[in-house]
């Protein structure tokens, strides 16, 4: 009989390792910082706190993000409201095959942070709806 209990119990386990989900390390796309972006060099100064002015905004993906039209949005955290308020949102034309993409100053837009603080930085599609987001601080000085 302790066999056979033994057995049950050694059988469960093996039977709910087995129905686990798969679960992979990027399920979506990730968004990070870096003060820029060189075609040669790759990421440069890659954080998730920088002084105000210019950054980068990174975003990878395991597959094609499938976006042409997508929008880099900055939130600032308002310690009076205890919420997240709108503060900038710049529109950035992609390819749809794209799994690694940086979004940086250009002529129509900034990528500029002008006051220290908290953020909510989203990557948007043409719908409003969020592809990726990540939290940044701002500071005055290192």
């Amino acid at each position: 009989m302790k066999n056979l209990t033994v057995s049950f119990v050694l059988s469960a386990i093996f039977i709910l390792i087995g129905i686990q989900p798969i679960v992979h390390a990027q399920s979506s796309p990730v968004m990070y910082f870096c003060e820029r972006y060189d075609q040669d060099q790759g990421e440069i100064g890659i954080s998730d706190r920088f002084t105000k002015g210019y950054l980068t905004v990174m975003v990878k993906a395991d597959k094609p993000l499938g976006l042409k039209n997508v929008y880099i949005e900055f939130d600032k955290y308002n310690f009076y409201s205890q919420k997240f308020d709108f503060y900038k949102k710049f529109n950035y034309t992609i390819e749809p095959d794209m799994k690694y993409v940086y979004f940086s100053k250009n002529e129509d837009s900034d990528l500029k942070f002008e006051e220290a603080g908290f953020y909510r930085v989203f990557l948007l599609n043409d719908a409003n709806e969020t592809i990726a987001s990540a939290l940044i601080e701002i500071t005055d000085s290192n």
